[in-house]
């Protein structure tokens, strides 16, 4: 995938912002220019510092709008794109439409969370029959089976479950667990000693103590539950496997027999765990991470009951805080938000509305987003775009030197036989069952969230529907799935700067095509490799092409590891390896495609720059982001990918067509002797 953060997908900023307002209607007036010439930064040498050469003006006139969390293309476009969806939402909320139509759920729901008079008024109302039931449990077991009985959030924080592919029989859906039961990012927040993470932890129990303030609890008790559920998922903590760790597939991949599971944790009972869940049928599940279900089957026996309780009313009450009235949503966002991210301000509420309408209720109004802001031209071009990569990926892989025949052989395969989906699905979900009531927000989305259980668990070993996505359509991010062998690309990353359909092949190639790089290489990188041509995880590869493949990627950690943010924090090199390879393979495949038309071919200049520097000024423009120093600190822990600034650095350090083309030198930082470039596909 590109670039997660806490609240969308990627972030980086799209420039000429004039040039990117809206006229009536939401019509976009023609675009006259594709690179910001004003952003650039020319004392600096392009050999010294790209990043800063095509971007760095831009970044030190930005101010990042309060909320959010950064600024940059990304972002720009998913605010873009929020106006749209509001266009939508608000002109169905207006319309009589069809009670169950499409146009009816998204409009009502909508205008449900718009709502706020009624939202207030009720307070936490919503949740008092929850809180009523929490309150009546009397042992861990009754704890279980109420976790398990919630159709709207399974197994709450204790029990994280999903339903995805068998990474070993890709054909078939399986149900997973995998390590849950914390409230912070990741287990080292809990344990470091820096200010920074005290300071959260701080934070977080005075959060919690809030919440339970809110809701009746005395200010001196409400203390004490905080800190008790802080030191209860501190000690849970030691269990969880650290995000590098989760990285590998293979270790990560742990198939059980229920009565087994059973017989190792006959605390968590996991045959009537399941039972519980309506899922009598199932006998074979796998676990990710089982030493933390190791954890928790010692942990709940012994914990008291209302300590469990008082977590579980926190699970309830931060899970639906945004739901509530306006003291439990900024409470959430103080915390969540702010703090951990450094968000200054809560969004507009329609912003708001528009991501959950989106998250509730994504393939409905992903219809009316695509018919609307989606032309069939725009998916026809893009799959050209992805062939012409294709077709390049194949030549690099027919003339590696490092690779044996046998194991280019299956590469090759597999590369013929990837998937494409390009805009929005074939066939789109089915809401049916889901229903959406104009003057009820909270059970709106409690509804959406048992239809979406119901949907996946009816999943739980039946075929693989590999028509499915796991993105809606006007999302601005894209994906590789090894389990489908597919690369995904959303309707809503397809605009400037990554493709405009004026644009000359130079920014095209240097935006989108970097980006379908960057995904197809996904496909081949330290985790995608593992799977053969039919996603499935087995080892393809010869002992000595494996090694040969680790040692050329240790190159890219040791790189990576030596680069610094803030107080001289370190990237994690292995942490971000495999989007790291991905940049890399990205921009050598793009700019390889690039070389193919007519333009890549020629010499004539636009705006002085030659077709090569427009590339790359292009790819530059995509990764131009500046974000907030809480948001970049989390990253570096948790996020799998680096910085803008080493996403755009770091792969031209080992790419002899960018030294060519800016005249890169000897002496300059981000010059390397070519026999230590790191070089992989």
């Amino acid at each position: 995938m590109l670039r997660m953060n806490q609240v969308f997908a990627v972030a980086l900023l799209a420039l000429v912002v004039t040039a990117c307002q809206k006229k009536e209607k939401d019509e976009v007036p023609s675009r006259t220019s594709f690179f910001d010439k004003s952003g650039m930064d020319t004392t600096v040498l392009p050999g010294n510092d790209f990043f800063t050469y095509a971007n760095g003006t831009w970044v030190k006139k930005t101010k990042i709008p309060a909320d959010q969390t950064g600024w940059g293309s990304f972002y720009q476009i998913y605010e873009d794109n929020q106006k749209k969806t509001r266009s939508i939402l608000e002109e169905a909320a207006k319309a009589d439409a069809k009670a169950g139509s499409v146009e009816q759920k998204v409009g009502d729901f909508y205008a449900s969370g718009m709502d706020t008079a009624t939202i207030n008024k009720l307070g936490y109302e919503p949740v008092k029959a929850e809180l009523a039931k929490i309150d009546a449990l009397t042992d861990y077991k009754q704890v279980l089976t109420y976790l398990a009985a919630d159709e709207g959030n399974r197994g709450g924080e204790f029990i994280g479950s999903y339903v995805g592919s068998d990474d070993r029989q890709s054909s078939i859906n399986r149900l997973n667990f995998s390590q849950a039961g914390l409230s912070l990012p990741e287990k080292e927040y809990y344990t470091r000693t820096d200010e920074a993470s005290k300071k959260i932890r701080t934070a977080f129990v005075a959060y919690v103590a809030k919440l339970f303030t809110m809701v009746g609890v005395d200010p001196t008790s409400a203390r004490t539950k905080a800190e008790a559920i802080l030191e209860f998922e501190t000690a849970l903590a030691k269990s969880h496997k650290a995000p590098t760790d989760l990285r590998d597939p293979v270790a990560n991949y742990n198939k059980f027999a229920v009565a087994d599971l059973t017989k190792q944790m006959p605390n968590l009972n996991w045959r009537t765990l399941l039972n519980t869940m309506g899922l009598q049928r199932i006998d074979t599940v796998l676990v990710s991470q089982p030493g933390y279900y190791q954890a928790l089957d010692k942990t709940l026996p012994t914990t008291p009951i209302g300590l469990l309780k008082d977590r579980l009313v926190f699970d309830l009450l931060n899970h639906n805080a945004n739901l509530l009235s306006k003291p439990f949503e900024q409470a959430s966002f103080d915390f969540n938000s702010k703090t951990l991210y450094g968000q200054p301000q809560l969004a507009e509420r329609w912003k708001r509305m528009a991501s959950r309408t989106d998250g509730a209720l994504g393939e409905a109004l992903g219809q009316l987003w695509v018919k609307k802001y989606f032309p069939a031209e725009a998916k026809e071009r893009m799959l050209t775009l992805v062939d012409n990569l294709q077709k390049v990926y194949r030549e690099r892989i027919e003339k590696l030197d490092w690779m044996a025949p046998e194991t280019k052989a299956v590469a090759l395969v597999k590369l013929d036989k990837f998937v494409k989906k390009i805009g929005y699905p074939d066939k789109w979900k089915d809401y049916s069952d889901v229903d959406i009531k104009r003057d009820d927000y909270y059970g709106n989305v409690q509804r959406a969230r048992k239809h979406a259980y119901k949907e996946d668990f009816a999943k739980i070993n039946q075929p693989v529907d590999r028509a499915e996505w796991g993105m809606t359509p006007p999302t601005v991010n894209a994906y590789a799935n090894p389990t489908n062998n597919e690369v995904v690309f959303p309707a809503g990353i397809l605009q400037f700067p990554f493709f405009d359909k004026d644009a000359d092949d130079a920014i095209n190639y240097g935006g989108i095509g970097m980006v379908i790089g960057h995904e197809m290489t996904h496909l081949f990188d330290d985790q995608g490799r593992q799977y053969d041509a039919n996603g499935n995880l087995r080892d393809w590869w010869t002992k000595q092409d494996a090694e040969r493949f680790k040692t050329k990627v240790q190159t890219v950690v040791d790189q990576y590891n030596n680069y610094t943010v803030l107080d001289n924090l370190r990237l994690n090199g292995r942490l971000t390896l495999g989007e790291n390879l991905a940049d890399l393979g990205g921009i050598t495949l793009a700019y390889q495609a690039f070389k193919l038309t007519k333009q890549g071919k020629s010499t004539d200049k636009i705006d002085g720059f030659t077709p090569d520097q427009r590339f790359f000024l292009g790819f530059a423009q995509v990764w131009r982001i500046k974000v907030r120093d809480e948001t970049e600190r989390a990253g570096i822990s948790t996020d799998p990918h680096s910085p803008a600034k080493f996403r755009v650095n770091g792969p031209l350090t080992n790419f002899e067509p960018f030294y060519k083309a800016f005249d890169v030198k000897p002496g300059q930082k981000l010059y390397k002797p070519e026999v230590d470039q790191a070089r992989v596909w």
